[in-house]
């Protein structure tokens, strides 16, 4: 019998590993450990429909727990583990047991990055958003009229504050950056998302930092800003970017460089441990990077299946990501990092636009926002290989099919 697989990690990466391997007709024993009391569920409709309370948490869920038994799968839920032993192939558990593996995958995720403790970050009323207990806190606090800050202008904010607004409450945005999507999104794309969330009543102020929050018997009550303005509110949502949980690792020397790093087989430092997702750094283009998107952890999750199940198939990202806020849906193909040329192109319809990114003349990736032709036509031109004329896409008339012909 082929030695056990210990997953470390229940969240999409995790689950899709699993799943995958026994698609495969691998029966290898496979034990995955979960740090949360519940079994592995979708990540994103927790800030989303299941906040608004339109899904249940039932429907989030991958399987129903038969289905683990179904498919000799030892699942152990609120186990997080303490350790990894290297030289004697365990993983030893806070409970003081082990469990012995033939291979490790670690598919530990990422955790919310907090504010500090010394300006407020432990007061009660202030939340980051990742996992069903975070989303169940937050969904008590968030009722109409109440006041809303959230610290961060990336993604996970806004689509926050889509959320509160939805819900009625009254919505105050900052980012220090001088911009919203700073770091993601060209400023074409993040005007058009700025006008949106405007339109829809939050208030939002770039270039504004937070100074400090101010409590009131343990509990915020309202918020200093850098420039000096003092506000009210009564909660606050922190989305200041992510961690990887690349401690296990670190501490068993594995080699971790803002994630644990793997090669395109997905094999850390240690070829008898793979890692995936969030927690993962690949790769690409020529660059180390960490691509933080559920379709990153399952397509990574589903080719280290394939090298576990004894494939040879290395991985090759194709990235693309999306979000969702308000009747709004920008879709992302590929990864702008390091572009040098933007090109605005107008949708077909009212409120729809892409945008185009070049580096040395190259198409690299396009933002789509409610322009679903310029997602499926980026997609495929990058899945292609092929690039095009920044002057083309920036002729209206272009029929954008005539590109993948």
């Amino acid at each position: 019998m082929a030695e056990r697989l210990v997953i470390v990690g229940a969240g999409q990466a995790g689950f899709a590993l699993a799943a995958k391997l026994r698609a495969l007709k691998d029966d290898r024993p496979m034990t995955i450990l979960g740090a949360e009391p519940v079994l592995p569920y979708q990540r994103p409709p927790l800030s989303k429909k299941y906040l608004l309370g339109e899904m249940s948490f039932d429907r989030l869920l991958f399987r129903q727990e038969a289905w683990y038994a179904e498919n000799d799968i030892e699942i152990r839920l609120s186990t997080p583990v303490e350790a990894i032993d290297r030289e004697k192939r365990v993983v030893p558990l806070f409970d003081g047991s082990e469990i012995s593996y033939g291979t490790l995958a670690l598919a530990t995720g990422a955790t919310p990055r907090r504010l500090p403790g010394a300006i407020g970050g432990g007061l009660e009323g202030v939340y980051t958003v990742r996992d069903k207990a975070d989303a169940d806190r937050l969904a008590e606090e968030m009722k109409p009229g109440h006041r809303l800050l959230i610290v961060g202008g990336g993604y996970i904010g806004l689509e926050a504050a889509a959320v509160a607004r939805k819900l009625g409450l009254d919505v105050t945005l900052i980012e220090m950056a001088d911009r919203i999507l700073a770091r993601v999104a060209a400023p074409e794309t993040a005007a058009a998302i700025r006008a949106i969330h405007a339109s829809e009543g939050v208030s939002i102020h770039e270039r504004t930092g937070l100074t400090r929050l101010i409590a009131d018997e343990g509990r915020v009550k309202a918020a200093e800003l850098s420039d000096g303005r003092v506000i009210d509110t009564d909660l606050v949502i922190v989305g200041i970017g992510v961690t990887p949980n690349d401690r296990l690792a670190a501490d068993a020397g594995l080699d971790v460089q803002n994630g644990i790093v793997v090669d395109s087989f997905g094999r850390t430092s240690d070829p008898a441990i793979f890692a995936m997702g969030d927690c993962a750094v690949q790769a690409w283009n020529g660059q180390q990077v960490r691509l933080e998107s559920v379709q990153n952890a399952v397509d990574q999750a589903e080719a280290i299946a394939g090298v576990i199940a004894g494939g040879s198939e290395p991985y090759r990202p194709k990235p693309w990501f999306w979000s969702d806020q308000y009747d709004v849906k920008l879709q992302i193909a590929g990864f702008n990092l390091g572009y040098d040329k933007t090109v605005l192109r107008p949708g077909g319809r009212e409120g729809s636009l892409s945008v185009w990114y070049f580096r040395e003349g190259q198409f690299i990736a396009v933002d789509a926002i409610n322009d679903a032709k310029a997602y499926v036509t980026g997609k495929k031109l990058l899945d292609l290989g092929r690039s095009v004329d920044p002057l083309a896409i920036a002729d209206p008339a272009l029929d954008l099919k005539s590109l993948l012909a």
